[in-house]
């Protein structure tokens, strides 16, 4: 090395995620592979330190060890947790999540509300036995998810959630993102964000649905969320049965109706609509190696991760589409369909699935992003999550642009065609359901 060069040392800006953790020389301490990943928020990771007496369980189960084998009940009150984020007073804090219109970066959001709920679910389903193998709970779908009102990143955040519903296997989870304004004291936070996860519980040795704990609610509100929660399962029960006999037995005239337009793009492209595009001109895709670094606390990708990347795909796609800054609305709906782990090549693949103009002021531009498990050396590709987000376009930006004008999306295949019918039914059965309430 030239002996007039500098030399500046370089060290990691992460201390270990678990504040406890054995020093380096202490044959007890965890291996650093069986951390979680170190490219997770403070929230998500605070959040993992909060388990980590359950997580020292989960890392090295006694897979000879009886299952839980009497279940509890727990109230909702028990598994009730809250995220306070101080970015009043915390500028480091501040500027992790500041985005470049000095609001919330809502994809950093879904990883701590992933998060939280996987840490509201360990805590209903701990049977606080150490002498028992611990459940495998994962990230089964994310049912709904509004954004009520935008969330400035200047001013102090809530979030809090718990355990709604539970059915044998499965458990809904509740959360709110509260956030106070300058017409409102601190007892009325308004809620700026709503979201429901749906978690599975696996037994951790056979890989099978494993019953959870029983669930009692005792407020009139517990209750009625109860209720509703009871109702939306019934209701995906009853989609997933009968859409495909609907399609069969009435559908073939709005498919036809949907591939006419898309057939005139095609065949006759000069006389094609010129405010309609085909849905196959709106995608965008990106590509990456899952690292170490994005992996939970169980060593396979973070669902969370997942979730922001899906998101900042969806809002580029929509931002190339509409011409202008786009606004998000919400998460329709979130599928997981099957892990994805570290070093898997994923793909995620975007595409403006349909436009709807209800309301000239806010148009609605409807987002699918499907990400793909691909591992070229058996020529493989799986499907393992599937994303559905609805934007609109920022008032501000729309004000800048006389004549603006979203244009109408019309699929060119029947495969297409299928997608936007059953989003745009599933977003019908949606509006009925909210509407008899």
């Amino acid at each position: 090395m030239d002996s007039n060069s500098s030399f500046i040392p370089v060290a990691s800006t992460f201390t270990s995620p678990f504040e406890d953790s054995p020093r380096p020389e202490d044959p007890a301490r965890k291996p650093l592979s069986l951390w979680p990943g170190m490219y997770h928020s403070p929230v998500t990771n605070a959040l993992w330190e909060a388990r980590s007496r359950i997580f020292e369980r989960l890392l090295d189960p006694n897979v000879d060890a009886p299952p839980q084998s009497q279940l509890l009940t727990r109230t909702p009150s028990q598994s009730r947790t809250t995220i306070l984020y101080n970015f009043s007073t915390d500028y480091v804090l501040r500027e992790q999540y500041r985005d470049p219109w000095n609001e919330v970066r809502i994809g950093k959001l879904l990883e701590d509300l992933d998060a939280l709920a996987g840490t509201i679910s360990v805590k209903h389903c701990s049977d606080e036995d150490s002498m028992t193998r611990p459940l495998l709970l994962v990230t089964a779908a994310v049912d709904k998810m509004v954004l009520k009102k935008p969330i400035s990143v200047d001013v102090d955040l809530k979030m809090v959630g718990a355990v709604i519903w539970v059915g044998r296997s499965s458990i809904e989870i509740q959360l709110e993102v509260t956030q106070p304004t300058n017409e409102c004291s601190d007892a009325s936070e308004p809620v700026a964000l709503t979201a429901n996860f749906i978690f599975v519980a696996r037994d951790s040795k056979t890989g099978k649905a494993a019953p959870v704990n029983r669930l009692t609610p005792e407020t009139e509100q517990e209750k009625l969320l109860c209720e509703e929660a009871e109702a939306r399962h019934e209701l995906r029960k009853r989609k997933r049965g009968n859409y495909r006999k609907e399609i069969e037995n009435g559908e073939v005239n709005r498919l036809e109706a949907l591939l006419a337009e898309g057939r005139i793009f095609c065949d006759m492209p000069a006389l094609a609509d010129r405010d309609t595009i085909l849905l196959r001109d709106t995608r965008l895709e990106h590509s990456l190696i899952c690292q170490p670094q994005q992996r939970n606390i169980h060593g396979r990708i973070f669902g969370g991760f997942l979730m922001h990347r899906a998101f900042e795909l969806a809002f580029s796609t929509a931002y190339a589409f509409a011409g202008m800054m786009p606004c998000f609305l919400e998460v329709d709906h979130v599928d997981f369909l099957r892990p994805v782990d570290v070093g898997d090549f994923l793909r995620f693949k975007s595409c403006i699935l349909y436009t709807e103009f209800e309301t000239t002021d806010q148009p609605l531009i409807n987002v699918e992003v499907v990400a793909h498990v691909t591992r070229p050396e058996l020529r493989s590709s799986e499907v393992s999550n599937k994303f559905y987000f609805t934007f609109t376009v920022r008032p501000e930006a729309k004000a800048t642009k006389n004549g603006f004008r979203i244009r109408k999306v019309v699929p060119a295949t029947e495969e297409e065609a299928r997608r936007v019918l059953e989003r745009m039914d599933l977003e019908s059965l949606e509006v009925a359901k909210n509407m008899k309430k």
